[in-house]
């Protein structure tokens, strides 16, 4: 790893003033990520700004919506009550995330903000990679494909973005309340990140020095239920081959109100919008589910090592969908 500069402000102002001012410094959280790509040389920030000590840290309740300090860690955030008994969905996709101990260091802002699994990406050695080195390629479109998108993709990036609880957040809607150096701005989840495109170096709308202050989680109606699905090659420690996200507002057996949220599949955490379509007003059902799963993977783009995933990703959803309607156990 370089030698770096190390600052530790405590106000918010000072370290977005810090990183505005040098595009070669950035911010530092949790680190679960960060450090990670430091060691291996893919990042190589001139200093780095800890916001482990300014005041974005809790959970505060409104009656609709709760709303959660960046600097909350995913275990924090999981053991709260309101969300276990509103949004349980939210709490599976944080437990499934990661592991006990990388829970209780990796913020929910950071989480949000975690740089792509791509082993090509990761790996400083290999030269073809747009998202490193933009106008180099992409090694993955030709390499080991198996962990990689198959919605959002373009011929410059296939990378899958990893994040477990960023899926129901964007099936809800979540709104990033920013601070930069010119002053606070709210955006949604779903307009935050941006699919590759011709860009892949560019993930988010976030301006240099922008910084994460705080999620805002809104609270579906009482008696919503949700579920998080997540399969992988094991148990232990995995990121997702798919996953689905569901929440479903119920009249019996017909559905009210969808929300859907699909990971392991797309180079952004992807709002299945056409599945929710069909879901609206629709009596649960496999047929209804899977006309859902239909409309969820259209558009979706394949290679070789990745063909399998629309079929997983189809058949998580439905299996999701079956849950939390309560068609089985």
């Amino acid at each position: 790893m370089r030698p770096f500069e190390y600052l530790r402000p405590t106000e918010s102002d000072q370290a977005v003033a810090a990183v505005t001012a040098d595009p070669q410094t950035s911010f530092l959280a949790g680190g679960t990520t960060q450090l990670d790509l430091m060691k291996d040389g893919v990042l190589n920030p001139d200093r780095l700004v800890d916001i482990t000590r300014l005041p974005l840290r809790g959970i505060m309740h409104t009656t609709t919506s709760v709303h959660v300090g960046a600097l909350t860690t995913m275990e924090e955030l999981a053991a709260d009550t309101v969300l276990r008994e509103r949004l349980p969905f939210v709490r599976e996709a944080l437990l499934l995330g990661a592991s006990t101990q990388l829970r209780n260091m990796a913020t929910i802002g950071g989480n949000l903000l975690q740089r792509a699994r791509c082993r090509y990406f990761r790996d400083p050695t290999v030269d073809a990679c747009n998202k490193r080195d933009p106008g180099s390629g992409c090694a993955a479109i030709n390499g080991i494909q198996r962990m990689h998108a198959i919605l959002g993709t373009s011929e410059h990036c296939i990378a899958l973005h990893a994040s477990d609880v960023a899926v129901p957040f964007v099936a809800l809607d979540v709104i990033v309340h920013v601070q930069g150096h010119d002053g606070h701005r709210t955006i949604p989840l779903t307009r935050f990140y941006l699919p590759p495109g011709t860009t892949p170096h560019i993930e988010n709308v976030l301006n240099h020095g922008e910084l994460i202050t705080e999620v805002e989680i809104p609270l579906l109606p009482e008696g919503t239920r949700s579920h998080y699905v997540k399969v992988r090659d094991r148990v232990s420690y995995e990121f997702a081959l798919a996953s689905a996200g569901v929440a479903l507002e119920m009249h019996g057996d017909t559905i009210r109100e969808a929300r859907i949220g699909l990971g392991g599949v797309g180079t952004i955490p992807w709002r299945a919008w056409g599945a929710e379509e069909v879901l609206r007003g629709a009596v649960t059902g496999g047929d209804a589910f899977r006309a859902a799963s239909e409309a969820a993977l259209e558009g979706a783009r394949t290679l070789p090592g990745t063909a399998f995933k629309v079929e997983l990703a189809k058949r998580t959803l439905v299996r999701t969908l079956e849950i939390v309607a309560g068609a089985q156990s």
